[in-house]
């Protein structure tokens, strides 16, 4: 049984070639495949292997201070679903191009899953009566696999295309309590923080994304899978792939 896991964390660090040679070089001692991306302003990574071994990799990221908050989702399948092993510095751990979604300053505001499980129970509002709009982050071919019903969607092929694809709507969010939300939980942080600084003072993100909801209380008001980038395709509402990897 392979063990899958995604996570990603926004800490300083100052120097992305030696830190990502370092991930590199203890991933291909243990065997693992998949990709992390390293960045000045943290890391994103994606990996597949056995058990003690990707606790093997996790062991000194969690025993770096800058990376004591690290969350780690997890799944399985019975082959892997990446061909190899890739390390890669980029500008960003993830591409947005906005100066004012930086979440070293500090994060948005976050819901917990089970928090919108009963906000969605509530007939979607929050607990000050407010209605509650679920603003999907993803592109049109990750929210083909599945969304939360009634999400807010929009027709963009990357995330640096929602500033624009957002606006039109823009109006008619502001007496919403507005949750962002994305596959790990990423995009949406960075898009929160973005739409706060930009005047959306209502905007929460969910915290940790459609997986972390899909951990913590199940597939309850999500219809669909989940898209994941490597051959798995999407998961489920209980983390098993729709196709299991590669032999």
């Amino acid at each position: 049984m392979i063990v899958n896991i995604a996570a990603y964390h926004f800490t300083a660090i100052d120097a992305p070639e030696a830190f990502a040679d370092a991930l590199r070089a203890r991933g291909q001692a243990l065997d693992l495949r998949g990709t992390v991306l390293v960045a000045g302003e943290g890391v994103n990574l994606f990996l597949a292997g056995g058990e003690a071994a990707i606790e093997s990799f996790l062991a000194p990221l969690r025993a770096d201070p800058r990376f004591a908050d690290l969350r780690v989702k997890y799944s399985h399948s019975a082959q892997s679903p990446f061909a190899r092993l890739k390390v890669k510095v980029k500008p960003e751990i993830i591409s947005f191009r906005r100066d004012d979604a930086s979440p070293l300053a500090g994060r948005a505001p976050a819901v917990a899953p089970a928090t919108l499980q009963r906000w969605l129970r509530q007939g979607g509002v929050d607990d000050g009566g407010r209605r509650v709009v679920l603003l999907d982050t993803r592109n049109a071919q990750e929210i083909a696999h599945g969304t939360f019903a009634g999400a807010l969607t929009l027709p963009i092929t990357r995330f640096t295309e929602l500033p624009e694809a957002l606006a039109p709507h823009r109006e008619d969010l502001r007496d919403a309590t507005v949750v962002s939300f994305c596959t790990g939980g990423i995009r949406c942080e960075k898009a929160a923080l973005w739409m706060r600084a930009d005047g959306m003072d209502n905007v929460l993100q969910l915290d940790g994304g459609i997986l972390g909801y899909f951990e913590d209380v199940g597939g309850e008001g999500y219809e669909g899978g989940c898209f994941v980038f490597d051959e798995r395709v999407a998961l489920d509402p209980e983390l098993k792939p729709l196709a299991d990897g590669m032999a």
